[in-house]
C-alpha cells in the first residue's frame, strides 16, 4: 500500500496559494538560449540560484529524466461569420473525421450547422472553413464541436500548422511570432495534440542532452496533451469543490519498464513538468497507461513514482502552485517564491526553472 504523504494537519483553502507577483517578472520573450535560464535549486533548507546548463552537476549516472513529448498545436485560428461577425478559435482537442472540439470567442454564437470563413495564411488560399457541430463532450459541454475542411482535403493537423497561430498563453501579450513558433516548443516536441507548452522542457537544448546522456543520466517519455485550462486559476475557496479540467495522456510500454529499472538500481525519477507528474502519478493512481485524466495534486497526496522535479514558476491560486506545494512542501515552497521575486526570477512559460526534492514526509511507492 501507497504511504500517507500527509504534509501537515491543516486545512490548505484557496487563499493559502495567493502571492503578490511583480508584473515586471512576467517573461515576454524567452531568454536568449535555452539552456541560459536561471535555475533555483530549491532542493536545501537553503536555495541556491543557478544558470539551468548546472543541471549536469546536480544529477547523477542511473537518474532517469522523463520528458512530455507532446507537440504544441498552432491551435488559434481566426475567421469570420457570414455576417462578417470576427470569430477566434482555439483548438483544444482534435476528434475523428477531421473534426475538433474548441474554444470559440466571438460577439454572438453562431447556430449550429454555420460555415466559418478562416484566414488562410499568405500564398496558401484553399478555401478553409469550420463548420460548427454542436457542443462538446455533450450538449451542456464548454467546448465546441466543428467539422475543418479545406478544397484539397487535409487533416486538421496540416490545417492548422499552415494556417493557425501558435497559441501563446493569456499572460503574453504580443502576436505570436517566428521566435514563438520555435521557441514555445521542445527540441524533442513528437506527438501534436497540446495548446500550452510542457514548460519546464523548453530550457533542454542538444547540447545539455548530449552532456546528459554521455554521463549515464537516462531518459524516457510521456505524453500528456497540455490544455488551455492549465491557465486557469482555482475559484473555490474550499479545494474540495474545484473540478479540474481533463487532459489525455499516454505511459509508454518502455517507459514504464524505465521506471522499474531505475527504481531497481536505485536510480532517482526525474520529472520534467508537472505535466509530466500528472502523468505518471495518474498512471499510478488508475493502473491505467492512458486515457484521460482530471487528477488534482494537492498537500497531502501520496505520490509513488517521483524523486525530484524540474519546473517553472506557476500563477497564483493554480492547480500546479498545490502541486508543487503537495511535492516539495507548502511553506518550502511559498519560501522560494519569495526568495524568486525577491531576485527577479523570471516567471511563468518564458521564464525560469526549480529544482524541487519531493518532501520527506511524501514516501515513495515501491511494489
Amino acid at each position: 500500500m501507497p504511504h500517507s504523504s500527509a504534509q501537515s494537519p491543516r486545512t490548505f483553502t484557496l487563499s493559502n496559494f495567493d502571492f503578490v507577483l511583480p508584473e515586471a517578472l512576467i517573461a515576454q520573450h524567452p531568454a536568449a538560449e535555452r539552456s541560459g535560464s536561471r535555475l533555483l535549486d530549491g532542493r536545501a533548507a537553503t536555495p541556491v540560484d543557478r544558470i539551468f546548463r548546472e543541471l549536469p552537476g546536480l544529477l547523477r549516472a542511473g537518474d532517469l529524466l522523463v520528458f512530455n513529448d507532446t507537440r504544441v498545436l498552432h491551435a488559434r485560428l481566426f475567421g469570420e461569420k457570414p455576417t462578417g461577425g470576427k470569430v477566434e478559435l482555439l483548438v483544444e482537442r482534435v476528434l475523428g473525421g477531421n473534426q475538433v472540439a474548441a474554444h470559440m470567442r466571438v460577439s454572438k454564437k453562431p447556430e449550429v450547422g454555420t460555415t466559418l470563413k478562416l484566414v488562410c495564411a499568405p500564398g496558401h488560399e484553399d478555401g478553409l472553413c469550420a463548420t460548427l457541430l454542436g457542443r462538446w463532450p455533450d450538449a451542456e459541454g464548454q467546448l465546441f464541436r466543428f467539422v475543418l475542411s479545406n478544397d484539397a482535403g487535409d487533416t486538421p493537423y496540416t490545417l492548422m500548422e499552415r494556417h493557425g497561430h501558435v497559441p501563446l498563453p493569456p499572460y503574453i501579450t504580443h502576436s505570436d511570432s517566428a521566435e514563438d513558433a520555435e521557441r514555445y516548443q521542445t527540441v524533442f516536441a513528437k506527438n501534436p495534440g497540446a495548446v500550452a507548452a510542457p514548460t519546464a522542457a523548453l530550457h533542454f537544448d542538444e547540447a545539455l542532452l548530449s552532456q546528459l546522456d554521455a554521463m549515464g543520466v537516462q531518459r524516457a517519455s510521456v505524453t500528456l496533451h497540455v490544455g488551455a485550462g492549465t491557465f486557469q486559476p482555482v475559484k473555490t475557496e474550499n479545494l474540495a469543490e474545484h473540478q479540474m479540467h481533463s487532459e489525455w495522456y499516454e505511459v509508454p510500454g518502455s517507459t514504464q519498464e524505465a521506471i522499474r529499472q531505475c527504481k531497481a538500481r536505485g536510480g532517482r525519477i526525474v520529472a520534467v513538468g508537472t505535466t509530466t507528474v500528472r502523468t505518471l502519478e495518474s498512471w499510478a493512481k488508475t493502473g491505467l497507461a492512458s486515457g484521460d485524466t482530471t487528477i488534482f495534486i494537492t498537500p497531502g497526496f501520496a505520490f509513488q513514482h517521483v524523486d525530484l522535479l524540474l519546473t517553472n514558476f506557476h500563477l497564483p491560486k493554480s492547480s500546479l502552485m498545490m502541486l508543487v506545494s503537495a511535492f516539495a512542501g507548502y511553506e518550502p515552497i511559498m519560501a522560494l517564491y519569495r526568495h524568486a521575486i525577491a531576485q527577479g526570477y523570471r516567471f511563468f512559460s518564458y521564464g525560469d526553472a526549480m529544482l524541487l526534492q519531493r518532501a520527506a514526509a511524501t514516501q515513495p511507492w515501491h511494489p
